[in-house]
This record gives C-alpha cells, sequence and structure tokens, in this order.
C-alpha cells in the first residue's frame, strides 16, 4: 500500500497557536500530513492569519443571525467536507459541536482540551484550575487529546494526555504557558501517531 499523507482540517476561534504547533509539525516532518484548510467562527481569528501566512486555504463561517445551531454546524459541515479530510482538528474550537455536523465524520474528529480526562470540561479550565489549586484543592492539571463521537464536552474517548504540575510559588501566566506548551507537543505527538496509522477506505485519498 502506498502512503499518503493524512489531510487535515483545523477548526479555531482564536489565536491559533496550536495550529501553528500543527503547521510547524506537518513542515519539519515530525507529522506525515497537510493542513488542507482552516477554519473559524469568527472573522477576526488570528489563526486564520497564520494560516493566510502558510499559504492554507481558509474559510470563515460565522453564524448567521438567529440561526439554529443545527443550520450552521450543517453548512460548517459541507465546508469542511468540500477539503476531504482524514481528520477534523478543534484547535481553540469555542463551539459545541452538534450531531448535524459529527455524524457526517465518525470517528474523525479530533479535540484538544486543557485538562485531565474527567476533570475541568468546558470553557477557562486553566483559570479554574489555578483557582483550586489557589484554594489549597489541586497540585497539578494537564491536557489530553480525545475523539469527538457526540455532543458530549470534552469526555470522548481519549487519544492523548500530558500532565502539567501546578507551581505555588509561581502565576497564572506562567502555568498558562506551560499548559500551552503542553498543548502544543501533545497534540502534534497524538495526532503523527494518528496520521501514521492505516486509514479506513472511506477516508482514504484516490
Amino acid at each position: 500500500m502506498i502512503a499518503v499523507t493524512a489531510r487535515l482540517v483545523v477548526l479555531v476561534s482564536g489565536s491559533g497557536s496550536n495550529l501553528q504547533a500543527i503547521i510547524d509539525g506537518c513542515a519539519s516532518g515530525e507529522l506525515d500530513a497537510e493542513v488542507v484548510g482552516v477554519v473559524s467562527n469568527r472573522l477576526d481569528a488570528y489563526g486564520l492569519v497564520r494560516a493566510d501566512g502558510a499559504g492554507i486555504p481558509i474559510e470563515p463561517i460565522t453564524p448567521l443571525g438567529g440561526e439554529e445551531r443545527q443550520t450552521y454546524d450543517t453548512r460548517l459541515a459541507t465546508v469542511v467536507e468540500r477539503f476531504a479530510p482524514d481528520w477534523i482538528v478543534l484547535a481553540g474550537w469555542m463551539r459545541l459541536l452538534s450531531m448535524a455536523f459529527l455524524e457526517r465524520f465518525p470517528e474523525r474528529v479530533v479535540n484538544l482540551h486543557p485538562a485531565l480526562p474527567g476533570e475541568l470540561p468546558g470553557t477557562r479550565a486553566i483559570e479554574r484550575a489555578w483557582a483550586e489549586a489557589e484554594a489549597g484543592e489541586r497540585t497539578e492539571s494537564g491536557v489530553m487529546v480525545h475523539l469527538v463521537p457526540d455532543e458530549g464536552v470534552d469526555d470522548g474517548p481519549v487519544l492523548g494526555v500530558a500532565t502539567v504540575p501546578i507551581d505555588p510559588h509561581g502565576t497564572l501566566d506562567e502555568f498558562a504557558a506551560a499548559v500551552h506548551r503542553a498543548e502544543h507537543q501533545l497534540l502534534v505527538e497524538t495526532l503523527a501517531e494518528l496520521c501514521s496509522e492505516p486509514r479506513p477506505e472511506s477516508r482514504s485519498r484516490p
């Protein structure tokens, strides 16, 4: 069987630092993959600037006024599908995806969350972990990469985990920076493993 470089579509809502880690991993050869498209729900997401600077096609898909979640997700899925992705990577994507999107890409949606499995689902996980540490309730947190099979929040099958200790003498900014470094490394390592595995025929390129 001829090896085929994996096709990645990355969904971003913000600065795109994890997207940059993926782009760098592809450029260095650590990732046997190509980012074939970057999609954002925000016109001002800096991730779009990063992608455009790297020559990657971008698609800003902003919600319309009064648009239902499922309707938006159907539009989003149609755009993503045009890129014929092997994997869809949620890298700082700040919207919950409904089955209107997920059922179009079964077992192909990968999410990055800045907390350990079963802990701190949802937004502001870094700040919440820090607050718990200040209250003496936590000494570490971490990051995980997982599949998104359904509408559960940050609770899909785990693909990779990294622990990040919390320095009680440090600052929130220092802790956040440590979490982001762990995110970048774990995301690229996990994607590299996924992209090295044989893909089902339904995901293969001709």
